[in-house]
């Protein structure tokens, strides 16, 4: 009896051990990896573009400094009127072509959100030029007309103006809507290197007529231009919006276009001058009639350098991925 139960427990287990080898066998399920951080890194690239210029009117004011006919004639002669033939209004188109390189570092917030800082320095060939006209007349008659004077200018002022380079500083905040798709606003610091030439130039005439048609005289006065110039490095601010394409690992292209104002210059010219060749000096000289300098304008010239830019450029990212994903293995 005893030999019988040790032989059919032997059997039971035998049976239950067959039985449990022919179990299908489970193993954990296979979690792959999150993906690493595409665009996290830092980068470096070129870039190539046109500027297009945004305030193009370049003001010109003038103060008289001296009128010698008018101090001689008071309350006959408006002292300075000539000023208004230099004074106006010039609209210079400042466009073209820049070109530079840009580093930068963004860092990948979640599986949306990017964002980072970059600067760039670009060669400008910002250039423009292009001038104004003015005119300018007073006088008065004496006696019904038997004495009359008018006196007549008219004025020009050739301007050019420009950037010769220019870089920015800015953050930058973009949203992935693909996650090799990245659409980014920037902004920040915006410097260039900025310069200004002018020339005024005047025709000064006057008429003096004695019992008309008896005598009628009129002298064309020689000038002498005034000239300005400024150049130097302005700082100022920056805004815009572009998107960015991960063609490839480790490669992007990039397109974005950014308004940019350096700010407003304002400089003066020399003196603006009509000279008279004939010198008339009464009491031994204490008093000179149409001696040297007849009058003398100062112009003043204001430029605002602003613009938009629109540029594409291609980047390389150093540490493309953040670096290898790490192999996970199910047993």
């Amino acid at each position: 009896m005893k030999k019988l139960l040790i032989n059919t427990a032997i059997a039971a287990l035998a049976t239950g051990s067959a039985f449990a080898a022919d179990l299908p066998s489970h193993k954990a399920p296979y979690i792959a990896p999150p993906p690493p951080p595409m665009w996290t890194g830092f980068y470096a690239g070129l870039n190539a573009g046109y500027s297009f210029g945004m305030n193009n009117s370049v003001t010109t004011t003038v103060g008289a400094a001296q009128d010698g006919l008018a101090a001689l004639l008071p309350g006959l002669l408006i002292p300075g009127s000539s000023a208004l033939a230099n004074a106006g209004v010039a609209n210079i188109t400042r466009n073209g072509f820049i070109g530079g390189a840009q580093v930068g570092y963004n860092y990948q917030w979640g599986s949306s959100y990017v964002i980072g800082i970059e600067a760039d320095l670009q060669g400008a060939g910002i250039r423009g030029s292009g001038g104004n006209g003015g005119f300018a007349q007073d006088g008065f008659a004496l006696g019904g007309g038997a004495l009359s004077v008018t006196r007549t200018s008219a004025g020009f002022n050739d301007i050019n103006a420009g950037i010769d380079w220019m870089g920015t500083v800015r953050g930058r905040v973009g949203y992935l809507f693909t996650p090799t798709m990245l659409l980014y606003g920037t902004g920040g610091l915006a410097y260039g290197g900025t310069y200004a030439n002018t020339t005024n130039s005047l025709n000064h005439i006057v008429n003096v007529g004695i019992l008309p048609p008896l005598a009628n005289i009129t002298a064309t006065f020689p000038t002498v231009a005034g000239v300005g110039r400024q150049s130097d490095t302005l700082l100022g601010w920056t805004a815009g919006a572009g998107f960015e394409w991960m063609l490839s690992p480790g490669w992007s292209l990039k397109a974005e276009a950014l308004y940019y104002d350096l700010g407003t210059v304002s400089f003066g010219s020399t003196g603006v001058a009509a000279v008279s060749p004939i010198n008339v000096a009464l009491l031994g000289g204490a008093v000179n009639i149409l001696g040297g300098s007849l009058l003398t304008n100062v112009p003043t010239t204001r430029i605002q350098y602003d613009g938009v830019m629109a540029r594409a450029g291609v980047n390389y990212h150093f540490n493309f991925g953040g670096g290898a994903a790490p192999v996970m293995a199910g047993y």
